[in-house]
C-alpha cells in the first residue's frame, strides 16, 4: 500500500501524532524532517524519504547542514519550497544555541567565546569573518558578520570591522572566520591582518582580545598561542 501523506498513515505511524502525545524527543531524526516537509512522493512516504536524505549524509546532521538548497533539491519529492524549509529549521537550530541567558555571560577564555560563536559558523562551505563585541566587563554585546569570502580566504575592510565596534561602543573585540578546509593552522595572510587590526585597535582605544579560527570541530586562537 502506498502512503504519499501524513494522514494517511496508521495513527501511532504519524510522526505529528508521535510528538503530540509522546513529545518531540520521542522522535528520530528523520521522523523530524518528515514533519518539515510534509508529504513524500508517489512512491514513497515522508519519513521514507527523510530516510534516504540522511542516509545520503551518513546520518550525520552536520553534513545535512552543509547541503544547500540545491542539493536538497536533488532528491526526488523535494522541491524548493520543502528545501528552503529544511534549510530554515537547522538554520534556527543553530541561533538557538547561543541566544538567552548565554549573551549576558562574562567570557574569560577562548572556549567560552568559541562555545558563542561556534553555531554561526559550522557547517559553513566558503570563509565568512565576523567580530565578537565585548563590554569593559568581557560580557558579550553582540556578533557581527563583517564579510563572506569563497572557499579559501575573505577580504576584511578594517573601516567595517572598527566601525561596528563603535557604533556598539565596544571596549574590546574579538575576531572570528571559519576554515571550510578544516586546517585550523593561520596562514601568513591571517597573521598580517591580526597584526594590523591590533595595531589599530591601539589607537581607537580597543582591545583585541583575540582571533579565533574555527573549523566545524575546533578552534585556534591566537591569544592562547601566544600571538597576541
Amino acid at each position: 500500500m502506498i502512503h504519499s501523506t501524513l494522514k494517511s498513515w496508521a495513527e501511532d505511524d504519524r510522526p505529528r501524532e508521535k510528538m503530540l502525545f509522546k513529545g518531540e524527543r520521542a522522535l528520530s531524526n528523520a521522523e523530524l524532517i518528515a514533519i518539515l516537509i510534509g508529504s513524500g512522493s508517489a512512491k514513497e512516504t515522508a519519513v521514507e524519504l527523510s530516510k534516504r536524505i540522511l542516509m545520503a549524509c551518513e546520518n550525520d546532521l552536520s553534513k545535512l547542514g552543509r547541503m544547500t538548497i540545491l542539493d536538497l533539491e536533488r532528491f526526488k519529492g523535494i522541491g524548493q519550497a520543502k528545501a528552503i524549509i529544511i534549510k530554515a529549521a537547522l538554520e534556527l537550530g543553530k541561533r538557538r544555541q547561543h541566544t538567552g541567558t548565554e549573551k549576558k555571560k562574562s567570557v574569560k577564555s577562548s572556549k567560552d567565546a568559541y562555545q558563542l560563536i561556534a553555531p554561526m559558523l559550522q557547517d559553513k562551505r566558503i570563509e565568512e569573518f565576523w567580530i565578537m563585541l565585548f563590554n569593559r566587563r568581557n560580557v558579550l554585546i553582540d556578533m557581527q558578520l563583517v564579510s563572506i569570502g569563497g572557499v579559501s580566504s575573505t577580504v576584511v575592510d578594517a573601516k567595517i570591522v572598527f566601525k561596528k565596534a563603535l557604533d556598539h561602543l565596544a571596549s574590546g573585540i574579538i575576531l572570528v572566520h571559519n576554515h571550510p578546509s578544516g586546517n585550523k593552522s593561520p596562514g601568513q595572510s591571517d597573521i598580517v591582518l591580526t597584526k594590523k587590526l591590533n595595531d589599530a585597535a591601539s589607537y581607537l582605544d580597543i582591545d583585541l582580545l583575540d582571533h579565533l579560527i574555527l573549523t566545524d570541530h575546533d578552534y585556534f586562537s591566537f591569544r592562547d598561542e601566544g600571538m597576541l
